[in-house]
C-alpha cells in the first residue's frame, strides 16, 4: 500500500514565500499521482489532504489520524513540519531498527531557545530527537544514531555545537536491517530557486537520485517526506517534474520487493 498524506503546512516557516508552499505540495502529490509504477496491481494507492489546524499542534493530531497502519507512506508538504508524526509513527512502529535520511540544506536542529527566527521548521529534527516545544515532542524520541544528515550545509551555531557533541549516523554505513525513512527538504539542491531559504553549494540532482537508489537498494523505505516547494520559476517545476516520480519509484520498488 502507497499512502499519499498531502499537509500544505506554510506556518512552521519564516520565509516570505511560505504561503506558495500550499500550491507546491498540491503539485508534488498531483505529480506522484502520476507516477507509471502506482498503475501496477499489487501497489494499492490511496491520497489523504489533512488541512492545517489552528496551531502546529493541531496539525499534527490530524496527521496522525489519518497516518495508515502499515505500507509506504509519502508525505507531502508544506514545511518540514510537516514530517514530525511521519517519522515518529515510523519510529514507533519500527523502534531502533529505523534510520532517518535528513536530506537538507539545513539541520533542523535548533531549539525554541536557539532559534535566530522562532520558525518550527528549523526544529523539527531536534523535536524528533527528544528537544523541542514540549506539546510536539513525541513520547519516544529517536536517538542521534538513528539519522544520518546529506547535503546540510547551512547551521546555526547551536545546531554545530549539537552535532558535534552526539554521534549521528553515515548514510554511506547503516546498519544491514535497518529500515529507513527518507525526508527531503527541496532546499538540499543546488541551484533551486522555488524554496524559502535557497543555500549554494547543495546536491545536484542526480547526486540526490544517486543516493536514494543506493539507499533503497540496500534497505526497505517505509516513509518518505517531500517539503519546502514553494514554486517560483518554470525550470523548476521542469527538474522536479522529472525528479520526484523518480525518486517515488525507486521508494515503491523497494517496498515491494
Amino acid at each position: 500500500m502507497l499512502a499519499v498524506v498531502e499537509v500544505p503546512q506554510w506556518q512552521g516557516s519564516s520565509s516570505p514565500t511560505a504561503p506558495r508552499l500550499v500550491e507546491g505540495a498540491a503539485w508534488i502529490t498531483w505529480l506522484i499521482g502520476r507516477v507509471p509504477s502506482l498503475a501496477r496491481e499489487d501497489v494499492v494507492f490511496s491520497k489523504v489532504h489533512v488541512p492545517p489546524g489552528a496551531t502546529l499542534a493541531e496539525t499534527a493530531s490530524r496527521v496522525r489520524d489519518v497516518l495508515p497502519e502499515d505500507g509506504l507512506t509519502v508525505t507531502v508538504g508544506g514545511d518540514c513540519g510537516v514530517e514530525l508524526e511521519p517519522v515518529a509513527a515510523a519510529a514507533r512502529r519500527h523502534g531502533e531498527r529505523l534510520a532517518v535520511v535528513w536530506f537538507d540544506a539545513h539541520g533542523d536542529l535548533n531549539t525554541p531557545e536557539s532559534s535566530p527566527s522562532g520558525a518550527f521548521h528549523g526544529m523539527v529534527l531536534r523535536t524528533l530527537l527528544g528537544d523541542g516545544p514540549e506539546e510536539l515532542v513525541p513520547p519516544t524520541p529517536l536517538k542521534p544514531s538513528q539519522v544520518a544528515l546529506s547535503g546540510v550545509r547551512a547551521l546555526d551555531l547551536g545546531e554545530r555545537d549539537f552535532i558535534c557533541d552526539n554521534r549521528f549516523a553515515s548514510v554511506d554505513a547503516l546498519p544491514g536491517d535497518s529500515v529507513l525513512y527518507l525526508h527531503i527538504d527541496l532546499d538540499v539542491l543546488d541551484g533551486l530557486a522555488s524554496v524559502g531559504f535557497p543555500e549554494p553549494g547543495g546536491l545536484s540532482p542526480g547526486d540526490l537520485l544517486s543516493q536514494v537508489e543506493e539507499l533503497s537498494a540496500r534497505h526497505r523505505v517505509v516513509g518518505l517526506g517531500i517539503t519546502e516547494y514553494a514554486p517560483a520559476d518554470s525550470a523548476d517545476e521542469a527538474l522536479l517534474a522529472d525528479l520526484v516520480p523518480e525518486i517515488v519509484r525507486l521508494c515503491v520498488t523497494s517496498h515491494t520487493r
